[in-house]
């Protein structure tokens, strides 16, 4: 016990740290000592923290998938019962870091990456895989964007659903959904595209490792300039 309390205050101290990316090493090193930490971070008071914690379960996972893959199977399975209702949980952070896993380990990218997708999917016949809270939403539209990033061969079959994301009622999951359909280069969202370049609303999106405060304007400027290889013009 007292070994687990010292691998958890470990974990979190470097998630807190300034320096915290020259130390993630030693997360991969912690192996799956490091699972129960992070998933504790992932509810972290502090947006670094928890966004931190993503990046530390792709590390961790990946390193893990390559030794034991049933291991890392585990992990992604506990991920993805914490956002079933009959969990009783919430499952913040999961979508997430179920995608970050994703990107850093092509073996869990081809088995579970369409759990992701069927999270911002509105199916009728599979009401237990769409997220209709829009904060849990925001997060599986963030992790279909850093899929594109990565794998967007991947994240490409979420184009339909993508588009329809781009007229949410949720102003943070239309700027999410411009910057994936940048990322996939979706020139069937262009149109949508220019009716969010007024919205100057602030949110936060976490990218290359920080937190950026952007608005759904300026990810869709973004976008546009991503798909058309130029920029929109200027009213």
């Amino acid at each position: 016990m007292a070994r687990s309390r010292e691998i958890k205050r470990q974990v979190l101290d470097l998630l807190a740290t300034d320096g915290w990316e020259a130390d993630l090493g030693g997360l991969a090193d912690l192996g799956q000592q490091a699972v129960a930490p992070l998933f504790s971070a992932l509810c972290n008071p502090a947006p670094l923290v928890r966004w931190r914690a993503v990046t530390g379960f792709g590390i961790v996972i990946a390193a893990l998938a390559e030794k034991s893959p049933e291991k890392a199977r585990v992990v992604m399975r506990r991920f993805i019962w914490s956002l079933n209702d009959e969990s009783g949980g919430i499952g913040w952070g999961a979508p997430e870091a179920m995608a970050e896993i994703m990107t850093a380990s092509p073996l869990i990218a081809s088995e579970y990456h369409n759990h992701l997708l069927a999270y911002i999917h509105e199916d009728h016949c599979r009401p237990d895989c769409y997220l209709e809270h829009a904060p849990l939403r925001r997060g599986a539209v963030w992790g279909v964007g850093r899929l594109a990033q990565v794998r967007p061969d991947l994240a490409a079959k979420a184009e339909p659903d993508l588009l329809c994301a781009l007229e949410d009622c949720d102003t943070v999951i239309r700027g999410l959904a411009a910057w994936a359909c940048g990322l996939l280069g979706l020139t069937a969202a262009l149109p949508k595209l220019g009716a969010i370049s007024q919205d100057q609303s602030v949110l936060e999106l976490y990218r290359d490792r920080e937190l950026q405060e952007v608005t759904p304007a300026i990810l869709a400027a973004e976008a546009v300039c991503r798909i058309t290889g130029h920029a929109p013009a200027q009213n």
